[in-house]
């Protein structure tokens, strides 16, 4: 019987010395794998990063940078140009973003009008626009990337006509209805609160409807204050999805302009917010 036992504890400890050696041999042959495994998942996350990225490479822009680059504005018989120029005067080089060297927004001073507009090239540093513009006092955002140098989007004034204005007191005030039909095709904004330095998520409802992309995106979204000083440009988050974030650095009335590409048009949905401490 004792020696039955001896046996049985003999080959109890020959098999699991057996266990261990086998498992230290695919140890040694399939070094730490669950680093490769983490390894695999920060990877897909850092892709993922870089995919949200590439929607925001314009996105937000404002004045919170030292510009290197400024920009001369004129409108003369129906044509705009844009004078580029850096800090020591000379032609900056710009790099294409959502598909264009330049993306140029006009307002009225009253902030009624808006033109979403791509200025070509004419000469070095010289872009044109052909546009109708009726008598009004103006704002234009030149919204650009100039290779290797920092840069802002601040507003240039220009004046069309007779009309001269100092000082505009649009009086907004935030829609009571957030749901907007541009050439029978309705858009809502479904964010209901806008608080002053939290992230902000800009959800539109498209109402069954689905978007063409426009402009490397599933959509644009412009924004000003009241007084046409502060601007925000957005775009969609990801390639299937018209949600947008963006964040306001101070409470007020805000104005938005959400471009959505339907039938091969593009609609502006004009919508007035109110962004609270």
């Amino acid at each position: 019987m004792k020696k039955s036992i001896m046996i049985w504890a003999v080959s109890a400890i020959v098999y699991l010395g057996i266990v261990i050696a086998g498992y230290s041999v695919y140890a040694s042959l399939n070094p730490r794998t669950d680093e490769h495994i983490n390894h695999a998942v920060d990877q897909k996350e850092e892709e993922k990063v870089n995919h949200q990225s590439s929607h925001h490479e314009h996105g937000n822009h404002g004045t919170n940078t030292a510009s290197e680059v400024t920009s001369k504005v004129s409108y003369v018989n129906g044509v705009i140009t844009i004078e580029l120029k850096d800090k020591n005067n000379h032609v900056p080089e710009l790099e294409i973003s959502h598909e264009k060297y330049m993306h140029f927004i006009v307002v009225s001073s009253d902030l009624k009008e808006y033109h979403h507009l791509h200025p070509e090239k004419k000469d070095e540093g010289i872009y044109q626009q052909k546009v109708r513009l009726a008598d009004n006092s103006y704002k234009a955002f030149v919204d650009i990337k100039p290779k290797g140098l920092q840069y802002s989007v601040a507003p240039t004034e220009f004046n069309v006509g007779e009309t001269h204005h100092d000082y505009v007191d649009n009086n907004l005030v935030a829609d009571m209805d957030l749901i907007k039909t541009i050439n029978s095709q309705t858009v809502e904004l479904t964010t209901k609160s806008f608080k002053v330095n939290k992230e902000i998520t800009l959800n539109f409802d498209m109402k069954a409807a689905k978007p063409e992309p426009h402009l490397g995106a599933l959509g644009h979204v412009v924004i000003l204050d009241e007084d046409g000083e502060k601007y925000i440009h957005v775009h969609s988050v990801s390639d299937d999805k018209t949600i947008f974030d963006t964040q306001f650095n101070k409470p007020g009335i805000y104005k938005l302009w959400a471009e959505f590409k339907f039938g091969g048009q593009v609609n502006v949905y004009p919508f007035v917010i109110e962004v609270k401490e």
